[in-house]
């Protein structure tokens, strides 16, 4: 039987009808081959952008993203295999504490992760400001530190889910980027790829994140929750604020320091509350009994952290980076801090050279900003609340034009709200 032309595909997704899995099929993998030009493709995004996909198009579509490149196959480990995936906000280092953490518990832990793009920061650029650290992998190697740590940070291989990452650079310059269909299919296509029996998501929801409407975060936890299990890995979400950063550091070589100290067992109330938080629900669907807390204070998580660093490469002496200017901000009033947007502190982490306006841009190791004090401290008139980092001074004026009105004093303390907003379980 001829396959289906293209325009009629997209004509009637155009006019909200549906796909099925052989159709679908045909334009994923006719795209991944090169075969389909990139007009016609972004055609049938806009298509999906405005019209969606229903729960069987959304599940065809993910798994014809799969198929069009490899599938890790972590069953010959000897520890059960867990995840954990963040749509990004500002001084997001979870997984760099999270990952030893659980595999100290007796878990394996893929993490296969990125780079940051805009004022979020990239998991591997945090840890690429660590000498000699060495981010991409074979797949051998990805085993074999995954058996002999229990957990591997490093980029996803090029045979995962090739599909996407041209379909992904398609959505960036049509406009399609928001489609919650697309996003949740981007992400879990690689997940799913990457061979995890299980998996927990952190959606991120506020000011500092990609999703700043709790009801679209909702409907995107929900939606990647079922496609995970429709394919075969236990999954979970949770929602969980950002409004403010997450710690105190936003740049790659300070938050690679923080996470150490949060190692260490002295880490930001509100990093070590999500990061337990992220721990349990992970270490529940791995099947595995254990309290996280005791290991970020008895040295295993640190001791894990070290071995996957020289496993990777690193070497177990290395001095974080510091940049050659700080400057630091004050306080404009006295009171207490109310408010310390996150957007605003990751726009000033960015414009001091800690992140990359596209991809391929070189990032600073040393950027950033270091945050004095939270929402809720009691400050007073003149107190340094911010340290801007850079090696290049000529940035520091952007950056403070980022951070015109991200700091808020007032008489009273603000309502603490729990920064783990629900749980998304099937």
């Amino acid at each position: 039987m001829a396959p289906p032309a293209v325009v009629d595909l997209i004509r009637r997704k155009r006019d909200d009808q549906r796909l099925d899995s052989p159709e679908i099929d045909f334009l994923v993998g006719g795209y991944a081959r090169d075969e389909i030009p990139d007009e016609q493709i972004a055609a049938f995004l806009m298509a999906v952008y405005w019209r969606g996909l229903d729960a069987g198009e959304l599940r065809d579509l993910t798994a014809s993203i799969i198929a069009s490149g490899e599938r890790l196959d972590l069953s010959g480990l000897s520890r059960p295999t867990v995840d954990k995936h963040s749509t990004g906000g500002v001084g997001d280092k979870v997984s760099l504490i999270l990952a030893p953490l659980v595999a100290s518990c007796g878990a394996a832990v893929p993490q296969l992760s990125g780079r940051g793009l805009g004022h979020t920061g990239g998991t591997l650029d945090k840890l690429e400001s660590v000498p000699g650290f060495r981010a991409a992998l074979s797949n051998g190697e990805i085993m074999h530190v995954l058996e002999e740590v229990g957990c591997v940070i490093c980029a996803a291989g090029a045979g995962l889910a090739p599909a996407d990452r041209k379909l992904y650079a398609l959505r960036d310059v049509t406009g399609t980027v928001e489609s919650i269909p697309l996003i949740a299919s981007s992400i879990m296509s690689k997940k799913i790829a990457e061979g995890t029996s299980s998996l927990v998501l952190d959606v991120k929801v506020g000011t500092g994140a990609f999703m700043t409407d709790l009801g679209r975060a909702r409907q995107l936890a929900e939606t990647m929750v079922q496609l995970g299990e429709e394919h075969g890995v236990r999954t979970s979400a949770l929602l969980t604020r950002m409004d403010e950063p997450l710690g105190l550091a936003a740049g790659n070589a300070l938050e690679v320091v923080e996470s150490i100290a949060t190692l260490h067992g002295s880490g930001p109330p509100d990093l070590v509350e999500v990061t337990l938080a992220l721990a349990d629900e992970m270490l529940s669907l791995a099947g595995i009994v254990d309290d996280p807390a005791a290991h970020l204070v008895d040295g295993t998580a640190y001791g894990c952290f070290v071995r996957m660093l020289e496993a990777q490469g690193a070497s177990g002496d290395w001095i974080p980076p510091r940049a050659t200017s700080i400057t630091t901000l004050s306080a404009p009033a006295s009171g207490y801090l109310q408010r310390l947007d996150a957007l605003a502190v990751g726009l000033a982490a960015w414009r001091l050279g800690a992140g990359r306006a596209k991809m391929g841009d070189p990032v600073s190791a040393t950027a950033g900003v270091l945050c004095l004090a939270k929402p809720g401290d009691e400050v007073t008139l003149g107190q340094p609340l911010l340290e801007l980092h850079t090696d290049d001074p000529g940035r520091l004026d952007a950056a403070r034009d980022a951070l015109g009105d991200a700091i808020g004093i007032g008489p009273e303390p603000p309502d603490r709200a729990p920064l783990v907003i629900d749980v998304i379980r099937q």
